[in-house]
């Protein structure tokens, strides 16, 4: 295999694998509802989450998918914080080791949705912060 040809499969496999917010926010918009899980800590998801998204720690995972996806192909999207955590990405993987063929995770996770101004619920009520000009386009 040639260098290039590595390099195809490569990022070709990380656009399969992984979706960013505002894809999310498309497929959403247009109908495609995948199961969004969020991985994190309980303080973490008490403090703010996606709108939507379902909790269920890393550690707990492979117990309860069962009952949240029995289908093998939901699509499913995992996140956790966002790009300085693997909690996703070790998530991700015991969805697939479980046999899931539809699982991508969040590029950037919570942090970037957040960033990205798009709308969060905490504990406390529905939110959205400003979008930051380093992450998401400000007309």
């Amino acid at each position: 295999m040639t260098p290039h040809a590595s390099a195809v499969e490569f990022f070709a496999a990380k656009l399969q694998f992984e979706i960013d917010p505002a894809d999310l926010v498309a497929e959403r918009a247009s109908g495609t509802s995948p199961l969004v899980i969020d991985t994190r800590s309980a303080a973490a998801w008490s403090r703010g989450r996606i709108p939507g998204a379902v909790h269920v720690p890393g550690a707990e995972l492979a117990d309860r998918i069962g009952d949240l996806a029995p289908d093998l192909d939901k699509p499913i999207v995992v996140y956790c914080w966002g790009p300085g955590c693997n909690g996703s990405t070790r998530a991700a993987l015991t969805l697939a080791r479980l046999g899931h063929r539809n699982v991508r995770e969040l590029i950037g996770g919570f942090e970037y949705w957040s960033r990205e101004g798009l709308a969060t619920v905490s504990d406390a009520g529905r939110g959205r912060l400003a979008p930051d000009p380093l992450t998401a386009p400000v007309p």
